[in-house]
């Protein structure tokens, strides 16, 4: 009789227990970069995001070409959008990337590498940024700085422009930058950049060395708190190599709107 009576009390609690809301993943779109498949992810519980994304095949980085293009503006070796319905959670609208074989100015940033831009706004409004506006945001993130930078020659030759407006490029967006590293004479290996147009944030990008990548290490970046974003966005960033995939999954985490 009590055993009996243990397993109705434990049937009862089984049935008050509440059920774990499942982690679902949508899939966003997939594109060609660097003869392999970039693709942009989310994840969620219920109405919450877990971490949202992309996965960056190791043979992307690898087949890199030697040289880059001096198209102006500068055109994206992938664009790929996040998944559908999934903005208004996360704040992301697309990833573009692009490939610096050369690097580019300022100083730190002349070595290869590859800038990601996780975008805050529609592509059509990214499209339009032709940088005739030179306004600037009234509060930047604590320690970031949006320099002027006057091109070398030869880029001046090859862009027809003097110099970038805080570092504004068209189709991307102005650049802010940890003031520090902007001083630093060492190249750099990995950061976190904060875009801006007509005084508003814009993106937010991890741009790194193809040396740093190489080493198929996890790694984390500081995400600033971001003055004027009102929207979610994400606090932490950590980039994952999954070796047996030979990928980094880049992973936005601990999203929350600004203030």
């Amino acid at each position: 009789m009590r055993s009996y009576q243990l397993v109705i009390v434990a049937a009862a609690l089984c049935a008050c227990a509440p059920k774990e809301v499942p982690v679902v993943a949508a899939k966003g779109e997939c594109a060609e970069f660097n003869k392999a498949q970039a693709c942009t992810w989310v994840h969620t519980q219920g109405t919450a995001v877990i971490d949202a994304g992309a996965t960056i095949p190791i043979a992307s980085i690898e087949n890199a070409p030697k040289e880059g293009s001096m198209a102006w503006p500068p055109v994206s070796n992938a664009t790929a959008q996040m998944p559908a319905g999934t903005q208004a959670q996360t704040g992301f609208t697309e990833m573009t990337t692009f490939w610096e074989a050369m690097g580019h100015p300022p100083g730190p940033y002349l070595t290869p590498h590859f800038d990601f831009h996780f975008y805050l706004v529609p592509a059509a409004e990214v499209a339009a940024m032709d940088c005739k506006d030179v306004s600037k945001p009234a509060t930047l993130p604590q320690g970031f700085e949006l320099p002027d930078v006057t091109l070398p020659p030869p880029m001046q030759k090859a862009t027809g422009v003097p110099a970038l407006i805080g570092l504004c490029v068209p189709q991307m967006g102005m650049h802010a930058m940890l003031g520090d590293e902007l001083k630093s004479t060492a190249l750099f290996n990995g950061t976190m950049v904060i875009g801006y147009y007509k005084g508003k944030p814009v993106f937010i990008e991890p741009m790194l060395s193809k040396t740093m990548l190489m080493e198929k290490k996890s790694f984390d970046l500081a995400i600033p708190t971001i003055p004027g974003l009102a929207g979610p966005y994400p606090r932490k960033f950590r980039a994952v190599y999954d070796s047996t995939a030979n990928a980094y999954n880049f992973t936005f985490s601990a999203f929350a709107a600004g203030k």
